[in-house]
C-alpha cells in the first residue's frame, strides 16, 4: 500500500512547518534515510528523511506553504501501486487497539474527528514510512499509552490543565479538543486557578505575553513589509515571554583575558599538525560548565512552587544564522559540558555550528541546555547583555577582548580585558549567588591551566 508522508514535528514546540525545498520531484526514486525535503520549523530549517524504499508518486503541499503538523505533504508508492491506492499514513494513525476477548464481541472502531489530526500513542515507534516524533510532555499528567490529539495537549499546555484528570471522548478514550475545552469552562466555573506544569527539567513558558504585544504601523513611504519567518516567530514571542515573565538582574566583570590568549597561542601551535583550532568561545563554554558545577544553584530552573536543580550540565552555544539560512539565532547544547575537555569541546561545538548553518541542527541537538553563552566578541562588540532563554535561569554575554590599559600589580600596563554579563532569574539565583559564579568564571580563565584537568 502507498505510504502517506505527513509533515513531521521536528521539535518539541512545532505547531506547523514549511517546506523550504523539495529535494525530489514526483516519479523519483527514495532509499530509507534519504533526504526529501527541507523544512522550516518554528525552530531552525531541518531536514526531512524517509523511513521506506520507493517511488515519490505525488507531492501533496508545494514549496513555501505553512501547514500544520500531520498534513500529508507526499506519497510513496512502491513499484507497481499508485497514488490514488494510498490509505491512512502510519505517521498520523494511531495504533491499533488490542484484541477483545473472543468472549465478548468486538465494537467497531470509530472514525478519528476530521477536525483534528490523528496523534500517534505517546512512546510508540514510528510506523512504516513515518518520521519520528519526538514525545512531548508540556501538559502534566500524559504517560505511557495515553492518547491526546496535538490540538488537545497545545490546550492542555496552554491552560495548565492536568490530562490525566481529564476523560477522553474521542476514539478509544483519546482526549480532543472538545473535552480539554469543556475542563477549561468546568474550572473557570469552580473559580480554581490553574497549576504549574513541568517539561522534563522546567516550566513551559505562557503563551499570552508575545500576544499582548502592540503592533505600531509605519506610514513611511517606501517601507518593505518582510513576512515573518518561523523562527523568527519563535524568537520573537519566546524573547517577549522571558523579558516580561522572568525578573532579569545582570551582573558584569571584567577578565584579564592575556592568559587565556597565551595558552591558546601555545596550544593551537602544538595541535596545527592535528588540524585542531581552539577558539576563545571554547575556553569560555569550558570555564562555564566548571563554574555551574560548583555553583549549583546556577545550574537550576523555576518550578514555579519550587526550584529544580539539574543533575546535569548542558551548555547552551547561541549560533546566529546568515540571512540566506532566514538569519536568526537557535542555540546548540553541548551535554556534559563539565566533563569534556577544551579538544571535545572545540570539536563539537564547530561541528554543531556548521551543521546549523547547512542542514539545520536536530531537536535533540537543541534541547535540554541547562544554562547558555552568547559570544558576540568576534564581531568587536566589547559589552552587551543577553535576554534569558528559558528554561534557564541564567545566560552569559561575553564581549571582545579588548588591548587596553590596564593596572597590574600596581603599575600600569597594557593588557587585554573581556567583559563577561551575567543576567539571572532573581527568583531562582539572588545576587550573591551570581557574583559567586562569576568569580568562579572569572578565577578559572584567569588561570587558564585548571581548564585541562
Amino acid at each position: 500500500m502507498p505510504i502517506e508522508l505527513t509533515m513531521p514535528r521536528l521539535s518539541d514546540t512545532m505547531e506547523s512547518g514549511t517546506i523550504i525545498r523539495w529535494n525530489v520531484k514526483e516519479g523519483d526514486a527514495v532509499s530509507s534515510g534519504d533526504v526529501v525535503a527541507d523544512v522550516e520549523t518554528d525552530k531552525a530549517t531541518m531536514e526531512m528523511q524517509v523511513y521506506d524504499d520507493g517511488k515519490v508518486s505525488k507531492i501533496l503541499v508545494p514549496e513555501g506553504q505553512l501547514v500544520p503538523v500531520g498534513t500529508p505533504i507526499a506519497v510513496i508508492a512502491e513499484a507497481g501501486e499508485s497514488a490514488d491506492a494510498s490509505g491512512p499514513s502510519g505517521t498520523g494513525s494511531e495504533p491499533a487497539a488490542a484484541a477483545p476477548p473472543a468472549a465478548a464481541p468486538a465494537a467497531a472502531p470509530s472514525p478519528p474527528s476530521p477536525a483534528e489530526p490523528p496523534a500517534p500513542s505517546v512512546g510508540a515507534p514510528p510506523s512504516r514510512g513515518a518520521v519520528p516524533v519526538p514525545t512531548e510532555s508540556g501538559a502534566r499528567g500524559e504517560g505511557r499509552g495515553m492518547r491526546v490529539s496535538p490540538v488537545a495537549r497545545r490546550l492542555a499546555e496552554e491552560h495548565r490543565l492536568d490530562l490525566a484528570e481529564i476523560a477522553g471522548s474521542g476514539p478509544g478514550g483519546r482526549v480532543v479538543k472538545q473535552d480539554v475545552l469543556a475542563a477549561i469552562e468546568n474550572r473557570r466555573a469552580s473559580g480554581t486557578t490553574a497549576a504549574p506544569i513541568e517539561t522534563g527539567i522546567a516550566l513551559a513558558m505562557p503563551r499570552t505575553a508575545a500576544a499582548a504585544t502592540p503592533v505600531v504601523a509605519s506610514s513611511l513611504e517606501g517601507s518593505e513589509a518582510v513576512a515573518l519567518s518561523g523562527m523568527r516567530q519563535t524568537i520573537a514571542r519566546r524573547l517577549v515571554e522571558s523579558k516580561t515573565s522572568i525578573p532579569h538582574y545582570q551582573v558584569t566583570a571584567r577578565i584579564d583575558m592575556d592568559p587565556v590568549l597565551a595558552l591558546r597561542e601555545d596550544l593551537n601551535a602544538q595541535l596545527a599538525d592535528e588540524g585542531i583550532k581552539l577558539s576563545v568561545n571554547d575556553f569560555i563554554v569550558r570555564a562555564s560548565a566548571l563554574a555551574m558545577a560548583r555553583n549549583p544553584y546556577c545550574n537550576a530552573s523555576w518550578g514555579g512552587d519550587r526550584i529544580l536543580l539539574h543533575r546535569v550540565v548542558n551548555v547552551g552555544v547561541a549560533i546566529s544564522l546568515s540571512a540566506e539560512r532566514g538569519g536568526g539565532l537557535l542555540v546548540a547544547t553541548v551535554r556534559d559540558a563539565n566533563r569534556k575537555s577544551l579538544r571535545w569541546i572545540s570539536e563539537e561545538t564547530r561541528t554543531l555550528a556548521e551543521k546549523a548553518r547547512t542542514k539545520g541542527l536536530s531537536a535533540t541537538e537543541m534541547a535540554d541546555s541547562t544554562f547558555t553563552v552568547s559570544n558576540l566578541g568576534m564581531f568587536g562588540v566589547d559589552h552587551f547583555t543577553a535576554i534569558i532563554n528559558p528554561p534557564n535561569s541564567a545566560i552569559l554575554a561575553c564581549g571582545a577582548a579588548i588591548e587596553q590599559p590596564v593596572v597590574r600589580h600596581g603599575a600600569l600596563a597594557v593588557g587585554r580585558e573581556m567583559s563577561a554579563t551575567l543576567s539571572l532569574d532573581h527568583r531562582v539565583i539572588d545576587g550573591a549567588m551570581g557574583a559567586a559564579w562569576l568569580q568562579t568564571f572569572k578565577h578559572l580563565l584567569e588561570h587558564p591551566a585548571t581548564l585541562m584537568v
